[in-house]
């Protein structure tokens, strides 16, 4: 199921159906002598609808790799592209949930602020704001929490409010980096669940960034996993599992396991810095 990164995915298809194109990414941080490549040469596309999982060693570029896509950091080579547009700056049909909620929502702002903030500067009415708001705080269950502060929340719930202020804006890509990787076991299960539900109900784009393996199959329509730092493209799997997802009955299922495997073994490899695939 592996594929090598030179080869072309069996997924591969028209440039019309290509929402993110990543050519030839690398990243240096520092100068001359004292410059440490971060990510080398990583080239990927990821489809519209498509959910797309990135796994990796620790170290081998995942949060570097997502913070150029999102225009928050320039590549030292290479072009990221959204819907065909070179990546100058952060896009406007794009949004991020990151790993540390507790910041990035204002804990001076209800609920309901937090998630209305991206919508300040688009041009719609105070009710068409407000419904978007209502709409996406019922879609992550947090329905009539909209008056409460992020501190009030657990911190399953102030995720929860991270991917409804996201669902409110209604990018066309999400990114998600790491963004369960400081919940519980049963909060997790839940907001992977969650996730796949929103990817479903509005269509977005996903690329999610994570070191768990498990995760990675679960959700995704494909994995990519990444060699150590400095980061580069090792092999890319087609994830044939049915939708929906249970946490139980996917997880037991062959291809499921079969695949857990192999990446595993990938990873592994990755980490030691073997490059045999």
């Amino acid at each position: 199921m592996a594929q090598d990164a030179a080869s072309t995915s069996s997924t591969a298809t028209t440039a019309s159906q290509v929402a993110l194109r990543v050519g030839d990414i690398s990243k240096s941080y520092g100068r001359g002598s004292a410059a440490q490549l971060a990510c080398s040469d990583i080239s990927f596309e990821v489809l519209t609808g498509e959910f797309l999982s990135i796994v990796g060693p620790s170290g081998c570029g995942k949060t570097t790799l997502i913070k150029i896509i999102a225009g928050l950091l320039k590549p030292s080579a290479g072009v990221v592209e959204l819907f065909g547009v070179r990546i100058e700056s952060v896009p406007k049909d794009l949004s991020v949930v990151f790993q540390d909620y507790s910041r990035s929502l204002f804990p001076w702002l209800r609920v309901e602020a937090n998630v209305s903030f991206p919508l300040d500067h688009l041009p719609m009415s105070k009710v068409e704001r407000k419904d978007r708001v209502e709409t996406a705080l019922a879609a992550v269950g947090l329905a009539g929490a909209g008056g409460k502060y992020p501190w009030e929340l657990s911190g399953g719930m102030q995720q929860r409010v991270a991917i409804a202020r996201a669902i409110a804006y209604r990018p066309k890509l999400l990114l998600m980096d790491e963004p369960f990787a400081s919940v519980d076991a049963q909060t997790r299960a839940e907001l992977e669940d969650l996730t796949l539900k929103v990817h479903r109900d509005h269509g977005m784009t996903t690329l999610f960034i994570t070191h768990d393996i498990d995760e990675s199959v679960y959700l995704a329509d494909r994995v990519v996993v990444l060699r150590r730092s400095p980061g580069r493209l090792m092999a890319t799997l087609d994830v044939a599992l049915p939708q929906p997802r249970d946490q139980i009955a996917t997880r037991e299922d062959p291809v499921f396991v079969k695949l857990r495997g192999e990446i595993a073994r990938l990873v592994r490899a990755a980490a030691l810095g073997d490059d045999a695939t």
